[in-house]
């Protein structure tokens, strides 16, 4: 199984902390990089191939990981030049990747099998799988209804439950077809063409732990959770 991680960008976000070291390698915990955490979490998962898109401080990243071995994986890399957006890397390397792989960005802890995301992917026969993980937002507002300019209903602080991307995606090979290599593509632009050629995405309910450590907020939390919650995510370390 091959996977594809997302590690080119310049993790504004989390400055401070990513203006010398690429958000991927931002500690978690006293001992491991986030990307070292997902590296071992494929291997774990049968993952045997990796290839890492690398941008912004890439060299950093590519010496610390070296080619894979010591995590049992073989591991080669892609550059970007300029940015791609979320799906522009793949354009680039569109013809050393298998039929089927996933797809994930370099800055996510998570208890997700990565392996049964590919399986379903394969079995559902959906060009694009997302990996989706349940969010509920506070209205911290009364919440009125119009209709012209009449006040036709009226909820007191009301919660929104949605899905969001989890930044994990299985693909198939076929579906980079029609875009040009070394043209930018965002996942967003890729998934709204789908919709529009009626092929749309599978999505890949998850509801156990899950951090976009991107977001200063998450980070400081995986930190501050990461010893109570490190038997579950490097199972056997």
């Amino acid at each position: 199984m091959h996977a594809v991680i997302l590690a080119g960008g310049k993790g504004v976000r989390l400055r401070p902390y990513t203006t010398a070291l690429p958000k991927p390698l931002v500690p978690i915990g006293d001992e491991h990089a986030i990307l070292e955490i997902v590296l071992r979490q494929l291997a774990s998962a049968g993952f045997t191939r990796c290839t890492i898109a690398i941008g912004h401080l890439g060299e950093i990243i590519r010496a610390y990981v070296g080619d894979g071995s010591q995590w049992g994986m073989t591991v080669d890399y892609t550059t970007e030049e300029s940015p791609l957006g979320t799906m522009g890397p793949l354009l680039t390397m569109r013809d050393r990747l298998p039929e089927t792989f996933l797809v994930m960005n370099g800055d996510i802890l998570t208890d997700l099998d990565y392996a049964d995301v590919l399986r379903r992917h394969r079995e559902s026969e959906a060009r694009l799988t997302i990996a989706t993980y349940a969010r509920k937002v506070r209205i911290d507002f009364g919440v009125l209804t119009t209709d012209d300019s009449r006040v036709v209903a009226f909820t007191e602080k009301p919660s929104i439950d949605y899905r969001v991307s989890m930044g994990v995606y299985a693909l198939s090979r076929s579906t980079l077809e029609g875009y040009t290599a070394g043209l930018p593509l965002g996942f967003d632009e890729l998934v709204l063409d789908l919709l529009a050629q009626q092929s749309p995405p599978h999505a890949y309910d998850f509801d156990g732990y899950w951090l976009d450590i991107g977001r200063p907020d998450d980070y400081d939390r995986a930190n501050a959770e990461f010893t109570s919650r490190k038997p579950m995510l490097l199972k056997g370390a």
